[in-house]
């Protein structure tokens, strides 16, 4: 046997780094020169996982199912000989979960605009592995950049309402790392706010006046028409 047996080498060999429940990982480990038989043992955390024995040059595979959290995190291998103490660790890799987006909630602070008037739009995933990636739309066009947020919060885009074709309905879809999981928010509406002139104002005004002049009548005739009439007859 060599006097020293080379530090193996950890690859993957089958699946993503990334990784999403159910799925299967097969990593490779091999000291390379080195010569046979050799022991390899898979850890995690430093606990170990598995152990193969090679009589050949060829790697040790070690296939790892993701069926729940636990299963992810820092692996490494080690290589040693049956007849020594001891033995070399490789370099490590480390399986990351991703989870699916949940259905993104599009809002804004008001439903109603007037023409000339600034307004913002939000658009928030609860749920789902970051970063997620946002996209607005107005029907089916697309109106903003792509948004990547990489903390829990919301992408936000300003709208300047300048004309009545930027009123009608928004929406927004979000997208992470997991595989085919675009979601589509809900949709959001906005309408034009009533204008009120002046000469409608006015109106109002005058109306209000008249009423409380009505009121002020009604409320006099018992105290001051009928004793009048009375004192009359």
């Amino acid at each position: 046997f060599p006097e020293m047996l080379p530090n193996p080498k950890l690859a993957l060999v089958q699946g993503t780094l990334n990784v999403v429940m159910k799925q299967n990982v097969t990593l490779s480990c091999l000291s390379d020169p080195g010569s046979p038989p050799v022991r390899y043992t898979l850890f995690k955390h430093n606990q170990q996982v598995s152990a193969l024995n090679r009589s050949d040059l060829s790697p040790a595979l070690f296939t790892i199912t993701i069926s729940s959290a636990s299963d992810v995190g820092e692996y490494k291998c080690k290589a040693e000989y049956n007849t020594s103490s001891g033995g070399k660790y490789s370099n490590s890799l480390s399986l990351t979960l991703i989870e699916p987006i949940s259905k993104p909630v599009l809002s804004s602070p008001t439903s109603q605009a007037k023409k000339g008037q600034n307004v913002t739009l939000s658009c928030l995933s609860e749920n789902g592995t970051l970063p997620i990636t946002y996209l607005f739309f107005k029907g089916t066009q697309n109106i903003s950049p792509q948004k990547t947020m990489q903390k829990r919060e919301a992408a936000v885009i300003f709208l300047f309402m300048d004309s009545l074709s930027d009123f009608g309905t928004y929406k927004c879809k979000a997208n992470n790392s997991f595989p085919n999981n675009t979601k589509y928010s809900n949709s959001f509406n906005f309408t034009l706010a009533e204008e009120r002139s002046h000469s409608q104002a006015l109106i109002i005004s005058l109306g209000l006046i008249l009423l409380l002049l009505i009121i002020g009548f009604a409320l006099a005739i018992p105290f001051f028409i009928i004793p009048l009439y009375k004192a009359s007859e």
